[in-house]
């Protein structure tokens, strides 16, 4: 299959890796032209993947009517906050039989909508949900991963199931749509948390208590919003949240332990060097769930420490000293 990926990050890049190696047809669009000449002259993207050689087969470019010339997928691999933008960008080049893939986890910063109503608003088209467990520098590795394609369109879905399995990734379907989205997204907040805590020195009682406490929180807000909590024990709710908060290849927990440590919002995301999609998941939620009238304590807690200038040690202490209650 011919598949284009928008987005030479590192999760794009990494994908568009095992997508070559799997035999497909495959072209990774990028802004960047140092980022384009790298990729086609050197094989390497040292910016995301500075350990990962890639294909020869892998082609990169800035052209976007040559990138959109005729895939049969179509990946959007840029951050939540510029899906609106990249749609708006290729809606002219848009055919109407390709695909359309995102692997971006948030939701639209501005309308606090899920991504794939952004496709159905800008495009008039559903999207395919690709998300789950899936650290890109282990999908580089070809090492062993799983991830969940969801759509309201079955065949585009199947479809997509298909084009992305091969020996080392294995992807499932899951019809709830909106639970695999909000999973996604609201994971990178506990991911935060837990880096917090982490970069205070608060050990592993606490990281499990912010975890589980976290869970909670997304099954709140995700059966507020209309999804099935059972999605939630799933790769991309208990799966996500797990490998996020535990992992030293999270850009999230990084981040978070970043700002125990006492650096600023600013210093940590410089310091990571990536987009940190936490952050604005973090604004987001906060301001869904008090139009939702959802608990949120621990989304609270990190909008303090990033938005009100709250330190790190006072917002957790904050959130034991909440009132007693049932689990």
């Amino acid at each position: 299959m011919k598949l284009t990926f928008l987005g030479a990050g590192s999760f794009g890049s990494a994908l568009a890796l095992a997508m070559t190696y799997a035999g497909h047809e495959v072209t990774l669009w990028d802004r960047s032209m140092d980022t384009v000449r790298e990729i086609n002259e050197k094989h390497k993207n040292h910016r995301y993947l500075p350990e990962i050689s890639l294909p020869q087969k892998l082609w990169a470019t800035k052209d976007l009517a040559a990138a959109l010339a005729s895939p049969e997928l179509l990946i959007f691999a840029v951050p939540s906050s510029a899906v609106r933008e990249m749609t708006s960008k290729v809606r002219p080049y848009l055919r109407g039989q390709e695909i359309l893939v995102c692997i971006a986890k948030g939701v639209d910063p501005k309308t606090l909508a899920p991504l794939s109503e952004v496709f159905l608003e800008e495009l008039g088209r559903e999207a395919v949900i690709l998300s789950g467990p899936s650290h890109a520098e282990e999908v580089a590795l070809g090492l062993p991963t799983t991830m969940v394609a969801s759509s309201r369109d079955e065949l585009a879905m199947l479809r997509v199931q298909e084009a992305f399995s091969t020996d080392t990734l294995r992807i499932y379907r899951n019809h709830d749509l909106l639970g695999v989205e909000i999973g996604g997204a609201v994971k990178n907040i506990i991911a935060l948390a837990a880096g917090i805590s982490d970069g205070v020195g608060f050990g592993d009682n606490a990281k499990a208590a912010l975890m589980t406490r976290g869970m909670a929180e997304i099954i709140r807000v995700g059966e507020k919003m209309g999804a099935k909590s059972d999605t939630f024990y799933g790769l991309t709710g208990m799966g996500d949240l797990i490998v996020t908060c535990t992992s030293m290849h999270s850009r999230n927990r990084r981040c978070g332990i970043l700002l125990g440590q006492g650096k600023s919002m600013k210093e940590a995301t410089e310091e990571v060097g990536m987009v940190v999609e936490g952050i604005k998941a973090t604004q987001s939620f906060y301001e869904l769930a008090h139009r939702l009238k959802v608990e949120m304590p621990i989304t609270e807690a990190v909008h303090q420490i990033l938005f009100e200038n709250v330190r790190p040690r006072d917002a957790v202490y904050q959130l034991m000293n909440r009132e007693l209650k049932r689990e």
